[in-house]
C-alpha cells in the first residue's frame, strides 16, 4: 500500500516553510525522560526526525550511538550543518519501512501521528523488529479524536493499547503532565517495552 503521504510530500513541506510540528526544540516530556538515562552508549534511532531537536540534545548530552531516519533529504542536510561532526552515516535518507537494524531505544516525536492512519498496524510491527529484545519505544502520542483530516492525525487511549499491546508490554500510557501549553491536554507520554 502507497500513502499519500510520501517522499515528495514531506520536502514539499521544508521547501515552503509549512512545519507547524516543530516547535524549535526538544519537546519538554522527551527532555525529561532522557536526562534520566545513564548509559550514554545504547543505541538510539529517531524516525521522521525532522530538523531533529531531540537528535542534537541528545548529541550534546554525550549520547553518541543515534540513527536517524526521515524520507525527506532537506531536515537532514539541515542537521548535518547544525552537528557538523555527527557521523553522517547516521544521517539515514530513506522510508522508515524501508529500515533494517536493531536498537535499544526509539524515540517518538511526532512521526507517528505523521503517518496515513492505514499504517499504523505496520508501524507497530516494524518497531517491535527496530528494537532489541527489552527495547524500548518512548515518546508523545496524540490524545485527540481520529479523524481524515491530517496530518497530524489523532487517536486515544484505547486505539494505542490495542495497537502496541500485543507487540509491547505497556509500561506507561498516560497524559503527559509536561507538554508544551499548545499540546497540553492533547498527549499521552508512553513507555513501550518490546516483549
Amino acid at each position: 500500500m502507497k500513502s499519500r503521504f510520501d517522499k515528495t510530500y514531506w520536502e514539499n513541506k521544508y521547501l515552503n516553510n509549512k512545519t507547524g510540528w516543530d516547535i524549535g526544540y526538544i519537546s519538554t516530556p522527551i527532555k525529561e525522560y532522557t536526562n534520566q538515562l545513564k548509559n550514554k552508549n545504547i543505541s538510539i534511532l529517531i524516525p521522521g526526525a525532522g530538523n531533529g531537536h531531540e537528535v542534537e540534545y541528545l548529541y550534546h548530552q554525550g549520547f553518541k550511538n543515534i540513527t536517524v531516519i526521515d524520507i525527506a533529504e532537506i531536515p537532514l542536510k539541515n542537521l548535518a550543518e547544525k552537528i557538523p561532526d555527527f557521523p553522517k552515516e547516521n544521517l539515514i535518507n530513506q522510508d522508515f519501512f524501508d529500515h533494517n537494524n536493531t536498537y535499544d531505544l526509539i524515540i517518538e516525536q511526532t512521526f507517528f501521528c505523521a503517518l496515513d492512519p492505514h499504517f499504523r498496524s505496520n508501524y507497530v510491527t516494524k518497531m517491535k523488529s527496530l528494537l532489541k529484545k527489552g527495547g524500548k519505544l518512548v515518546g508523545l502520542l496524540f490524545d485527540f479524536e481520529l479523524t481524515n483530516e491530517g496530518p497530524p492525525f489523532g487517536g486515544s487511549k484505547d486505539e494505542y493499547l490495542t495497537l502496541f499491546s500485543k507487540l509491547f508490554n505497556i509500561k506507561t500510557l498516560e497524559k503527559s503532565h509536561n507538554s508544551i501549553k499548545p499540546r497540553k491536554e492533547r498527549e499521552f507520554f508512553f513507555i513501550f517495552e518490546r516483549k
